[in-house]
């Protein structure tokens, strides 16, 4: 899973990422952005490990790309800074929440940066088609009816409307798939404030206003995460820092992104895979490899839950709680899964 992180130039962004992924932001990078890979911390993994004491450890990871800081003041730059994201899962805004600062406006701004962006993108292929539908070729009724289908959505682009919750026919959908729309991608807002009092009523504000927010003193939790591990502890109480901010943005992830977690665990290997919640067994196991989803079988399913409990594989099933899936099984939560194939 690829996220994006964006924000405007001194909003904390780099922060986040060195938090997340422990790697120092390079200066080199600033006008390329940096990639990075945050572990993704989870007690079933941890428990897995220690039952089955594996060869080798695989949790799940999260990519990260830190994008170039956005210039508020000269929005022109921005869509071209904003493009190399738009293969990512989601976006996490990082946006400064300190003395002087204006969150809600550089929400606001982003949203419009957003905009642009995808309507440069969409107006490229529009004018292109508009010239193409003109001459006689063989795909012109194809081109005219892809024309069609990006025409209002030009349209609520250019009345700065987000075109996320928007319903589009499935020509629609195929017309704009390989745009990777940023105004189509689910967002959370990080506010990044100086310490560890957070501002309720910005907020309720951004809350109101559809987003998922969360809010943290990442630059102190850093400095925490410097320390001696003998000093941390009281730093932290006395800055009034209470829990991993790192942990809590990583889950905010998971939920905005709504991720679960399936396992797969042997003496070999205890590795843990992200899905997307309501994928198929099927899908479970393309995520794997493809060689397994090209020859899928079935899929043997217990619950890591009752693995733990019950300390083994052989006890889960004296006890009944195993069962095999066919390929169109949805994957919940904590499945531990087999996969049977043949290619």
């Amino acid at each position: 899973m690829k996220i994006g992180l964006v924000g405007y130039q001194g909003s904390g962004k780099s922060t986040v990422f060195e938090l997340l992924t422990g790697i120092e932001p390079d200066i080199a990078k600033a006008h390329s952005g940096q990639v990075g890979v945050a572990v993704v911390p989870d007690e079933r993994f941890d428990q897995l490990v220690e039952l089955y004491k594996p060869k080798k450890e695989s949790p799940s990871k999260i990519e990260l790309f830190d994008t170039p800081g956005l210039d508020r003041d000269q929005q022109s730059n921005n869509a071209q800074r904003l493009g190399v994201i738009r293969e990512s899962s989601a976006l996490v805004l990082v946006v400064g929440s300190f003395a002087g600062s204006d969150a809600i406006a550089d929400v606001d701004a982003f949203q419009d940066d957003l905009v642009l962006a995808d309507l440069q993108v969409v107006n490229n292929r529009v004018e292109r088609l508009k010239k193409d539908v003109t001459k006689p070729r063989p795909d012109r009724d194809d081109l005219q009816a892809e024309l069609d289908a990006l025409l209002p959505i030009v349209e609520r682009l250019e009345a700065s409307e987000n075109l996320q919750d928007a319903e589009f026919s499935e020509l629609q959908e195929k017309a704009v798939k390989s745009f990777a729309l940023l105004t189509r991608k689910e967002q959370l807002i990080v506010l990044n404030t100086a310490n560890s009092d957070v501002d309720e009523e910005t907020v309720k504000t951004l809350e109101g206003k559809g987003y998922t927010v969360m809010s943290a003193a990442f630059g102190l939790e850093l400095e925490v995460a410097a320390l001696p591990e003998d000093e941390r502890e009281i730093f932290a109480e006395e800055m009034g820092l209470s829990g991993s901010s790192r942990e809590a943005l990583l889950q905010a992830i998971f939920k905005v992104t709504d991720q679960i977690t399936f396992f797969t665990s042997g003496e070999k290997e205890v590795h843990a895979w992200l899905v997307k919640r309501g994928a198929t067994a099927i899908e479970a196991a393309d995520a794997i490899h493809s060689d397994l989803a090209r020859g899928f079988i079935r899929a043997e399913i217990m619950a890591s839950g009752d693995l733990l409990r019950l300390g083994s594989e052989r006890e889960v099933k004296a006890a009944g709680l195993n069962h095999t899936e066919g390929k169109d099984y949805i994957v919940q939560d904590g499945d531990e899964i087999e996969i049977r194939f043949n290619v």
